[in-house]
């Protein structure tokens, strides 16, 4: 058990790492957006000398999925606005 806890806080430093590589290397950015799955994405982490988890990448995925963006949370946090097309009253029916 030890062994699968170590690996796995190796595998999550190798994922941050490689997180703050592409800030500085938009060449490897570009592939890993471009990757055709999440074995593709783990591939090139591994050529560009990262050695991150499948497992990991795909949790990353899932945060970055979930996280919405600052007008993304200002947009829903707001309410409902309706117009009904013939006026200007918001919350007209």
């Amino acid at each position: 058990m030890r062994e699968l806890l170590r690996f796995h806080a190796k595998s999550e430093e190798q994922l941050s790492a490689l997180l703050a590589k592409l800030n500085d290397d938009a060449e490897l950015s570009e592939k890993l957006k471009g990757a055709a799955d999440p074995d593709a994405a783990v591939a090139l982490a591994k050529e560009a000398g990262f050695d991150v988890s499948k497992a990991d990448w795909l949790k990353y995925q899932a945060r970055q999925t979930l996280e919405l963006s600052d007008a993304e949370l200002e947009g829903v946090s707001g309410g409902y606005t309706y117009t009904c097309g013939y006026c200007t009253r918001a919350g007209c029916q």
